[in-house]
């Protein structure tokens, strides 16, 4: 299977695209630009959707669900925001069809069925949920309010990858409502934190924490917190965002309440989110030209058994040992799969599981059984050992922590050799071109000439590092003053 995968180094875009597809993870379907995403590929999602959602709880907060329909006049209620996501808005005007009188196959919208306000299917639900809280929201008493919500949402993508970009994804938003600007701005702060710990010590992937630049924010946000990646091709990924919303949407929704003292004041908002994308954050930081590498927190098989046998004798001996190894594995909450299929040899199922990033596969054989000894083969690093039967619940336990931390170090290798510290434009378009990663240069801080870049080499202000030195210098294109550098890069 793996052998059919275009290398990495060929064309890293058509990798990805097979690999999604060869893994059984999702697949395009009969609507443009939209994913259905398969069973496989699906637990790692309800994976990283358990592990966030246990996160979001532990820091106080609970889930709703909100309509998936927006009144075009709640949409533009906050302007920015509307004007933000107007571009890629899918509209619902009718809401009936009805039999076409030219051809009785055939349906076409009942032209009596026009709704008397359109409806927008949300790109994000800071409208509908804003206009919400203002039922119940009076008094500060009422605040906090603490809410997430797991959904699927629909921007009108024209080009479009799967789990990196389609029209419709799932995500979770996290919706907040503060009595004070500096409680919501350590609401964003402590979001931004929850995710870079959830990609960094889940998902084994580094990540760099920072502020996005004034054109960067979300539309309607005051501030914006991000985690930024890289991926293996040079390119960075926006892996999670936290926004400041001060009283915009308040504002906007007439959101007022009464303080301890009595006055009237608006409230102080927050939004946060991550989707799908971060599974294209996940394969693409792993993975080989033999297929996926799953960090063994995501990987919904962490140990796949395969038997090696003639005949039916031999195979009842190997699964009386494999069926204990199951149960002893499963009693450590080590999810494992016992593979006796007799559809398959066991080369193509070696190929299946190392083309899904099974962490770790035993074989087991005639000879084993004599010797009392298993195979254990691991995805990461493609190596091989026998371990005496009565060790291998230990061992394995001890190799799934170790691919864990050795797939983060591997990344952050990576990403650390791929930051490069530039002073003149010319270096920087260079070293964007030959090396990518990110590109560490002073900037004047002006709209302007961050377009102007954009515009020359295709990157972008990826973050303003949190951790950013204060150090005097001068911007990499218009030579004027700058007080530190930030992350440039080109990216998904």
């Amino acid at each position: 299977m793996s052998k059919n995968l275009t290398k990495r180094s060929e064309d890293y875009s058509k990798w990805y695209n097979e690999l999604v597809v060869k893994a059984d993870l999702a697949e395009n379907s009969a609507v443009r630009g939209c994913m259905v995403i398969k069973p496989y590929g699906y637990a790692i999602w309800e994976k990283m959707q358990a592990e966030l959602d246990r996160k979001f709880k532990e820091t106080g907060h609970q889930n709703a669900y909100f309509p998936l329909f927006v009144p075009k006049s709640l949409f533009e209620a906050e302007e920015k925001n509307a004007e933000g996501f107007a571009k890629e808005c899918a509209v619902v005007t009718h809401y009936r069809l009805k039999t076409d009188p030219e051809d009785s196959s055939k349906l076409i919208v009942d032209p009596n069925a026009k709704l008397e306000e359109e409806l927008i299917v949300r790109p994000t639900s800071e409208a509908i949920i804003w206009n919400t809280y203002k039922g119940w929201i009076q008094s500060y008493r009422d605040l906090p309010i603490l809410v997430n919500q797991w959904a699927n949402v629909v921007r009108w993508e024209m080009r479009t990858r799967l789990f990196l970009r389609t029209a419709e994804f799932l995500w979770q938003e996290g919706h907040t409502a503060h009595e004070t600007r500096e409680e919501a701005i350590a609401e964003t702060e402590q979001m931004n934190n929850v995710y870079a710990d959830f990609v960094e010590n889940f998902m084994a992937i580094p990540v760099i924490k920072g502020r996005k630049t004034e054109s960067e924010r979300f539309a309607g946000a005051e501030d914006t917190y991000c985690i930024e990646a890289l991926m293996q091709d040079g390119k960075a990924l926006q892996a999670g965002t936290s926004h400041f919303l001060g009283q915009n949407f308040a504002k906007a929704f007439d959101v007022k309440f009464t303080s301890k003292e009595g006055k009237l004041d608006y409230v102080w908002a927050t939004s946060w989110g991550v989707s799908t994308r971060l599974m294209g954050a996940l394969i693409m930081t792993h993975s080989d030209d033999n297929g996926l590498v799953l960090p063994p927190n995501l990987a919904p098989i962490q140990v796949v058994i395969v038997p090696i046998y003639k005949g039916e004798e031999q195979l009842d001996q190997i699964s009386e040992v494999a069926n204990e190894l199951v149960a002893d594995l499963r009693a450590k909450g080590i999810s494992v799969k016992y593979d006796n299929r007799d559809t398959h040899r066991p080369g193509a199922k070696f190929a299946q599981y190392e083309l899904q990033g099974v962490p770790l596969r035993i074989a087991i054989g005639p000879k084993d059984l004599e010797k009392g000894t298993v195979e254990l083969a691991r995805r990461d690093t493609l190596t091989k050992q026998f371990v005496a039967k009565n060790e291998v619940v230990e061992t394995i336990e001890a190799l799934l922590e170790d691919i864990q931390k050795s797939l983060h170090a591997k990344a952050t290798q990576y990403r650390d050799g791929h930051i490069t510290e530039v002073n003149s434009f010319e270096d920087f378009k260079e070293m964007l071109e030959n090396k990518g990663g990110f590109i560490s240069a002073h900037w004047d801080g002006t709209i302007e000439t961050e377009q102007k870049i954009k515009e020359l080499t295709k990157a972008t202000i990826r973050c303003i590092p949190f951790d950013a030195k204060e150090e005097e210098g001068v911007c990499v294109y218009s030579g004027n003053p700058s007080k530190k550098r930030v992350l440039f890069a080109k990216a998904y």
